[in-house]
């Protein structure tokens, strides 16, 4: 089991050592991902989505970036609720991904906007069951929709990127049905904003909002979105 993530928070925060991320050397490779050729149609008002791709504390950081973006939490989702408990989560056999709840407005970021920027600077999709230096089957890369037409949108959008053989190996990020959602504990939240000097978070996740700043300009804000 990976330790670098867990024994950080066991000094930092005394609590019990746990199984976590482990330190990286470098950041993920960013992808510029093509605009989705399916576009997302939603009703006016919020909308909410999620979204696993490894430790989730940089998945949080990025949509937290996004404009139009007005809430990201940390928490768990695929397993049962009496299991979704960062410690139990991490030994890797509760079925639970570490994922991101994201709250939106559609009129300021489409669900087919979010994919992009997810692919291209979150998630590797080749990665079964890890991201870089995470492995376990709670580090998985996968799409949850909440609604049917997430649920087109993401079909249509992995069957694009197949097609456009952005990457060597075979794409294997899932869709996954919802079967509910767990925030993770309070520690976790808005981790990159309470943590910025975090060694993880240096060399791991801020390169993924500096990519996010970088490729995506006008859906970028420097802000970062609490809760």
């Amino acid at each position: 089991m990976k330790r670098g993530r867990g024994l950080f928070l066991a000094f930092a925060l005394g609590l019990p050592l746990v199984a976590g991320c482990q330190q990286p050397a470098f950041g993920e490779s960013v992808v510029s991902a093509p605009a989705a050729a399916r576009q997302a149609h939603e009703p006016a008002g919020l909308r909410q989505a999620l979204f696993a791709g490894g430790c989730f504390w940089g998945v949080e950081g990025v949509f937290s970036h996004i404009s139009g973006v007005t809430s990201a939490v940390s928490g768990f989702e695929g397993g049962a609720k009496g299991a979704a408990h960062y410690e139990r989560v991490s030994e890797g056999d509760t079925g639970h991904a570490e994922s991101v709840r994201v709250t939106y407005d559609p009129a300021k970021v489409r669900y087919d906007q979010l994919l992009r920027i997810f692919f291209s600077v979150i998630a590797d999709p080749t990665e079964l069951n890890r991201q870089g230096p995470d492995s376990g089957t709670q580090y998985r890369s996968a799409l949850v929709p909440l609604t049917e037409e997430q649920r087109l949108v993401a079909s249509a959008y992995l069957a694009q990127l197949r097609e456009s053989h952005l990457w060597r190996k075979p794409i294997v990020t899932r869709i996954e049905p919802f079967r509910g959602f767990y925030p993770a504990e309070d520690y976790h939240q808005d981790f990159i904003a309470k943590n910025p000097y975090h060694p993880y978070i240096m060399a791991w996740d801020a390169p993924k909002i500096a990519a996010l700043r970088q490729l995506f300009p006008a859906l970028y804000k420097p802000d970062f979105t609490r809760g």
